[in-house]
């Protein structure tokens, strides 16, 4: 059975064409990865399945009583109110309930009639237990979950939605659309305000649903963990492969040798069909012969190569070497307002080191960039670059702060005045602004398009120490992956900030840790990184339960031995053991208890259906409050129930 069915989808703007009565299809099941090149329509594309946009032809049927969830790239705002009151009000339906509840027990203690007593007294137990349901789907509890899974913290609950940055905005819409649990999440692009650990717990989240998805992002790690379907937006019209998108890379790889192999071999036929025809067609004795092979030429089949789209290829220019220090941070000291972001940071940066920072948001990441780059100074310290080095510097907020007035090519000219305009436009050419294209206004290009012209900008100043802020935020995967590439080979330095797992981990070989102000350095990528930081963990948890501090330490240090890390991985299970028999037994209290007053509770349920109760208000108001008491307690004791049940998960993880 289809969730969602999509048929003879058709929408242009002008003279371009997205799509032209194509058709797909959704199952309650389908975790979908919608793929393809920026300016494809992936966002359109979603926005007509969300409902949001209607398409020029077709339509769009979801079954009965499907609900979509969705989460575009920019939001327009989010409703008054503290973050987690916002954040529960995203949920339809507690008001009308909450608004029946009163209405029915006024009209129950209005009431003298006793057949219409029984009546009001069954809803107003109906309307109790759906209340009560609703609670245990979409409580308070389960906002305050969700919201700190997503890096709220305790104090950032109760402030009011318009205190919040964009990015957090961002995040507390997700976390209402998480809550509200839909049938079908639609995701556009939902990690790029999201940090390292932020990412972690909304990837683990996201894989331990069972509902269906349609997920569009640009980072392929995530991408590959989360989806079993690609819908993929090519040049030949939408297009469905099984699996990840490793498997659609290598699905759309096989197509594309099969359909080669395929033409070559009618092309070779038609050949072979022709030159009889041109050979023997004049002649009486074979003229019979050449009309048999001229019908034969006419119903060979046309096979129909895959095209591929345009991307970025490109590659960094060579540099001059620089000193071996390339930057030394030496007592950095940075506030804003009451806010501490560094206090006595000291770091070194070396010739070919290729360093992430990473950290929650506004642990000072770009902040760090910003110093590093000269762009701000920091209150007290010296930031010193080394011998020879030559910055360049991508951040987002470069993208957006292009001359809107000036044409692609008016923006990146003075940037290589000395070279001829040849050369100009073959940079702009390899990230995909050729002929009329380097003439357009910068106004009307997408968030895709300026950051393409940004990284233009980096190749025409050859530098040999790169810092680089989100820099894959506004492109699409392949761009994604050809930045990648570029960057392997780049001969300089690296110091950049991202959220994008793949990026991070095919470029690194050190991560810069910033919290509390302080900057701690690991060597190896960001997979090694997060091992290590679980070890670390492990380790805490071990020493907090009575193992050695000796060897809480031996696993929360660097590189180890095969053997010693199968050691370490043995008493780590051990220790595990010791954490989770406590978290077990308290587990089996809670549920205890939860069957008790479950019990209690719908003992209650069935004295407050009873109409003869309310003649006398006396009795029935205590049992009305031990019920609505009876419903607190419930919602306390799920509460602490799924937070042993994380904790041992995570003790099991």
């Amino acid at each position: 059975m289809s969730l969602v069915i999509a048929q003879d989808i058709s929408l242009a703007y002008g003279k371009k064409v997205l799509f032209d009565e194509d058709n797909f299809t959704l199952g309650p099941r389908d975790r979908v990865g919608l793929v393809g090149a920026n300016g494809t329509g992936k966002s359109s594309l979603m926005k007509i399945i969300a409902g949001v946009s209607q398409p020029d032809g077709g339509t769009v049927q979801y079954s009965r009583r499907a609900r979509a969830g969705y989460l575009p790239q920019e939001i327009a705002g989010l409703p008054e109110g503290t973050v987690v009151e916002a954040v529960m009000s995203t949920v339809p339906g507690r008001d009308s309930l909450e608004s029946r509840l009163k209405d029915t027990e006024a009209a129950l203690a209005a009431s003298t009639d006793e057949e219409e007593q029984l009546e009001l007294a069954q809803t107003l137990a109906d309307l109790h237990a759906e209340l009560d349901d609703f609670e245990n789907r979409y409580g308070r509890h389960h906002a305050e979950r969700i919201l700190k899974g997503l890096g709220f913290k305790d104090m950032d609950l109760s402030k009011p939605t318009q205190a919040l940055s964009g990015g957090w905005r961002m995040r507390a819409a997700l976390a209402g659309l998480l809550l509200q649990d839909p049938d079908l999440l639609l995701l556009d692009e939902p990690t790029n305000h999201l940090d390292v650990p932020t990412l972690a717990w909304f990837d683990g989240f996201l894989r331990r649903s069972n509902k269906a998805m349609v997920l569009i992002s640009h980072d392929r790690d995530f991408l590959n963990r989360q989806i079993n379907r690609v819908v993929s937006l090519e040049m030949e019209g939408v297009r469905e492969y099984a699996g990840n998108y490793e498997d659609y890379k290598r699905q759309r790889a096989e197509e594309m040798v099969l359909l080669q192999a395929r033409a070559e071999k009618v092309e070779q036929r038609r050949a072979e069909l022709q030159g009889f025809i041109d050979r023997f067609g004049a002649k009486a004795t074979k003229a019979k012969q050449a009309q048999s092979r001229a019908k034969m030429l006419a119903k060979l089949e046309k096979v129909q190569v895959l095209e591929e789209r345009q991307t970025m290829k490109f590659r960094f220019p060579e540099v001059e070497r620089s000193g071996r220090d390339v930057v030394l941070m030496e007592g950095i000291t940075k506030r804003y307002g009451a806010l501490t972001v560094y206090d006595g940071l000291d770091a070194r940066l070396e010739r070919g080191q290729r360093i992430a920072v990473v950290g929650a948001n506004g642990a000072g990441k770009t902040t760090l960039l910003k110093m590093v780059a000269g762009e701000l100074a920091p209150d007290t310290g010296k930031v010193t670059l080394g011998h020879n080095v030559v910055v360049g510097y991508y951040a987002q907020h470069h993208a957006d702060k292009l001359d809107r007035r000036n044409t692609i090519i008016e923006e990146v000219r003075p940037l290589a005045a000395d070279k001829p305009e040849s050369y100009v436009r073959g940079v702009l050419g390899a990230f995909l602004f050729s002929g009329d294209d380097v003439e357009k206004p910068i106004g009307v290009l997408s968030g895709g398009e300026r950051a393409r012209v940004a990284l233009a900008k980096l190749l025409l100043i050859p530098s040999n120490f790169l810092l680089m802020d989100e820099p894959t935020n506004h492109l699409d995967l392949d761009s994604s992956e050809m930045l990648i590439e570029a960057l392997k080979l780049y001969g300089g330095t690296l110091l950049f900030v991202s959220h994008n797992r793949s990026f991070i981990n095919n470029l690194c070989t050190h991560v810069w840790e910033v919290a509390d102000g302080k900057l701690t350095s690991h060597p190896g990528n960001l997979d090694e990184y997060l091992y290590h930081q679980e070890q670390q963990r492990l380790a805490a948890e071990g020493a907090d339960t009575g193992a050695s501090s000796g060897k809480g330490a031996a696993a929360g240090t660097g590189p180890v031995s095969e053997k010693e890390r199968k050691r370490l991985e043995a008493e780590a299970r051990q220790r595990r053991s010791v954490v989770e028999g406590p978290i077990k037994k308290e587990i089996a209290k809670l549920e205890e208890r939860i069957a008790k007053v479950e019990a209690e509770q719908k003992e209650r349920e069935g004295q407050l259906a009873d109409p003869v109760l309310y003649n006398d208000f006396a009795r029935a108001k205590p049992l009305m409050d031990a019920h609505r008491a009876g419903k607190e307690e419930l919602e306390d004791l799920y509460a602490r129930w799924e937070a042993a049940q994380e904790k041992l998960a995570a003790a099991q993880a």
